[in-house]
């Protein structure tokens, strides 16, 4: 703002796993995992709203994951975090299209990032660690970061001014199956 004096792009990408059903987890665990995949999403995306609603408009795309779609088994605090940005998504475009923002999330499935790649290598068989991974999606493998940043770019632009209050899902078919 300081700088250009507006606001046209939020991406809310910050994100934290943990592994638990709903009996396994503790207090520390649920707010460390909430405070980063969701408070801080709720909050910025306050801050971003105030500041678009000066410059005109603008978009903000929520990054949740395709836990945040379908519940995938032993990570409910993350499963949680992730399809409550859904919801910030749709609860942004509902309050905020008449300031002519938009907000888009998009839903990755299992992505080659340092998290992913850190929990292939300190499992017990990495490579077969990583053919489970690969093979619980039609795609029969990994998505690559550029595959996630390509739908962000595309959801940020002119091209998708009309794209609001959705999901864009890059998941290499896991949803739908």
């Amino acid at each position: 703002m300081e700088h250009w004096g507006r606001l046209d792009l939020l991406v809310n990408n910050a994100g934290i796993y943990s592994r638990g059903a709903v009996a396994d987890i503790s207090g520390d665990d649920y707010d460390r995992i909430m405070d980063v995949n969701l408070r801080a999403a709720v909050l910025l995306a306050g801050a971003a709203v105030r500041a678009m609603r000066s410059g005109g408009g603008g978009v903000i795309i929520n990054v949740s994951s395709e836990a945040g779609i379908v519940a995938v088994p032993g990570q409910v605090i993350y499963n949680v975090s992730k399809a409550g940005l859904i919801m910030l998504t749709k609860s942004i475009t509902v309050d905020h299209a008449k300031d002519r923002i938009r907000a888009v999330t998009v839903c990755p499935g299992t992505t080659r990032t340092p998290l992913v790649e850190e929990a292939i290598v300190g499992a017990p068989d990495p490579a077969e660690h990583e053919r489970v991974l690969a093979s619980s999606r039609p795609a029969n493998r990994l998505g690559r970061p550029e595959e996630i940043a390509s739908a962000i770019v595309y959801a940020a632009s002119d091209e998708a001014s009309f794209l609001s209050g959705t999901e864009i899902v890059v998941d290499g078919g896991y949803t739908a199956a």
